[in-house]
């Protein structure tokens, strides 16, 4: 448990151009996805898919996105296009998440955009645990609609996220970090001003959720929300 804690305290963004061959392996990318296909999926819906960019595959989709760079900016320098060719090709792996997330009678669509994003957080997660370093992006042609028909997404699709993966080409350095905060929810004080402070796990008289919801309904209540 302290090493997968660890794990999730280190992890850290590394720049697409700072990361180095060689990339995953067969075999370690279908690790990757196989975690990253482990994620909260309200329904069963599978509201994502992932689409792979390695080796040439990397240049090629280059070639859709300088073609529509070119197209926006024709007084375009001819170096500045080739650096749009080489936007997948930083890193030695690119894995695209793509969100699938469309009206449903029953799951809304904002949990499926969620899910989607959960998918790409513990694909870097997984690829920080296999040693590698990974970078979740966008950039300007995630959301241009030639580009991404030409990757092949549906009209209905969106990318989520292009996480480049690679080996770090020197020790990353950390940023600072906000410090973590959490707020005791509102409703307590509004609803029930005179209740007793938050029973303590070490009181024996209320370590089981029946035992607080018999002598206070309301703070039971209360507790669940902010348990939640």
């Amino acid at each position: 448990m302290a090493d997968a804690l660890e794990l999730l305290k280190t992890r850290r963004s590394i720049k697409p151009v700072e990361l180095v061959g060689p990339g995953p392996s067969k075999a370690e990318i279908e690790t990757l996805l196989t975690i990253a296909s482990r994620v909260p999926d309200h329904g069963k819906l599978v509201p994502w898919r992932f689409i792979i960019f390695e080796d040439a595959a990397r240049l090629a989709a280059g070639d859709a996105i300088a073609a529509a760079f070119s197209a926006k900016y024709p007084q375009a320098k001819p170096e500045h296009i080739q650096a749009e060719r080489a936007r997948l090709a930083r890193a030695p792996l690119v894995i695209a998440v793509v969100s699938r997330a469309a009206p449903h009678v029953k799951i809304p669509e904002w949990e499926q955009v969620l899910s989607a994003g959960a998918a790409a957080m513990s694909l870097v997660l997984a690829a920080h645990a296999l040693g590698y370093g990974a970078s979740w992006i966008t950039e300007w042609y995630a959301y241009d609609r030639a580009v991404l028909g030409a990757l092949g997404l549906n009209d209905n699709e969106r990318i989520a996220g292009f996480v480049h993966i690679g080996r770090p080409s020197a020790p990353p350095e950390d940023r600072p970090r906000p410090p973590a905060r959490c707020d005791r929810h509102p409703l307590r004080k509004r609803l029930a001003p005179d209740l007793p402070a938050w029973p303590q796990r070490s009181c024996g008289k209320f370590t089981r959720p029946r035992a607080l919801a018999q002598a206070h309904p309301v703070l039971y209540i209360l507790h669940c929300i902010n348990s939640a």
